[in-house]
């Protein structure tokens, strides 16, 4: 779902409400008084996706390309389009930073890829992403000031990576359905790229497991109002469907915090389990969401989206009252690529690689997409 967001302060409009002129009214409680009846908690459905990258020379980018020279990225998603769409709140991890239009484009090892996937993200109904990863700086910090106007043109929300000093400062909050949800990223390195000088606050760079910066973030964000904090953690080894100690110390730190309410992880590149701990629940690796690896036929083609619904309680905090996973598959055709639900057996290796921490047991539903 597309909504306005805001960085920095959440603004909250209050209707003044009385009663009609000549309309009698007393408390309730007092004998005659209207019964009101008790309102509905407050509740809203968050759904988190993979890491997005576009490689190039390959079926995804000459699928997407149109005769003008431009890329058309939206059939790819189009078969999870409902999925996404239907969210209250859509989060997605794009790892890499875009070119100008035109290109030249670039993929593995250091990416620079088409900004018209940003548009298909936009029109699917993504409303906020992730954009701390290794590849933040492959483009040098002007990939990284042009990856982010990219992402203002089209209207998403955005964490991790800043184009100014003072923007790094500031809470990102995104309303959704007036429920103040924050977000907080970080990645675990840059591919031995050095912070530019000067402005070493262009990435969130965590040295695992020491979280107290994300923590940090969190804080001034529930400070701002954030009503739900998320944190997405880019780390730690890819290819590996188990997290590492590392992963898992640092996941621990980041939900034993009150202001985080929620951890969902990237880097992988395959799904790593989901993990119900002390009450709220992290994804600890979502997969590839988009991309298209040399080697074909691997776990790198399997997916899952995250789907929280979160509801308010009686003290006003809001908690995940329903975990669920859709797992979904990145079918890669010779000629183009789309995501889409995930067939039977692929569904069935999925959802026995989310179970290895207990997660079913703990109120996981693996459900279709």
């Amino acid at each position: 779902m597309r909504r306005v967001w805001a960085v920095g302060a959440a603004v909250v409009l209050v209707a003044a409400c009385g009663a009609e002129e000549g309309t009698p009214w007393s408390p309730a409680g007092v004998p005659g008084a209207r019964s009101t009846p008790a309102a509905e908690p407050r509740s809203i459905t968050l759904v988190a996706t993979g890491d997005v990258l576009v490689h190039q020379d390959r079926a995804l980018a000459a699928g997407a390309e149109q005769p003008d020279g431009s890329y058309d990225f939206s059939g790819v998603f189009a078969p999870v389009a409902d999925l996404i769409g239907d969210a209250d709140l859509a989060i997605c991890h794009l790892e890499t930073p875009v070119a100008a239009p035109g290109g030249p484009y670039r993929g593995y090892p250091s990416f620079e890829v088409q900004p018209e996937v940003v548009d298909a993200l936009a029109g699917v109904g993504y409303d906020l992403c992730s954009t701390a990863s290794n590849h933040s700086l492959d483009a040098g910090f002007d990939g990284l000031a042009r990856t982010l106007d990219v992402l203002d043109a089209a209207g998403i929300a955005h964490t991790g990576t800043y184009r100014s000093e003072q923007e790094s400062g500031r809470p990102t909050l995104v309303d959704v359905a007036g429920v103040t949800v924050g977000h907080v990223a970080s990645t675990f390195g840059l591919n031995g790229v050095p912070l530019p000088a000067g402005r070493e606050w262009s990435v969130d760079v965590a040295a695992l497991p020491d979280v107290d910066a994300m923590l940090e973030a969190a804080a001034r964000a529930r400070a701002a109002g954030a009503q739900i904090v998320v944190a997405s953690l880019h780390c730690c080894q890819e290819y590996r469907h188990d997290p590492t100690d590392t992963q898992v110390a640092a996941t621990r730190a980041l939900l034993a915090s009150p202001d985080v309410d929620l951890v969902v992880g990237h880097h992988a590149h395959v799904v790593q389990p989901f993990e119900q701990i002390a009450g709220e629940w992290v994804a600890y690796g979502l997969g590839n969401h988009l991309a298209e690896h040399a080697i074909r036929g691997y776990p790198t083609e399997d997916s899952v989206a995250a789907r929280f619904t979160f509801t308010e309680g009686p003290d006003g905090g809001f908690t995940v009252t329903r975990a669920e996973a859709v797992p979904l598959t990145i079918d890669l055709g010779s000629d183009a690529v789309t995501v889409r639900p995930a067939d039977p057996a692929t569904a069935q290796r999925v959802a026995e690689v989310l179970d290895r921490r207990g997660a079913v047991a703990a109120g996981l539903a693996v459900v279709p997409g």
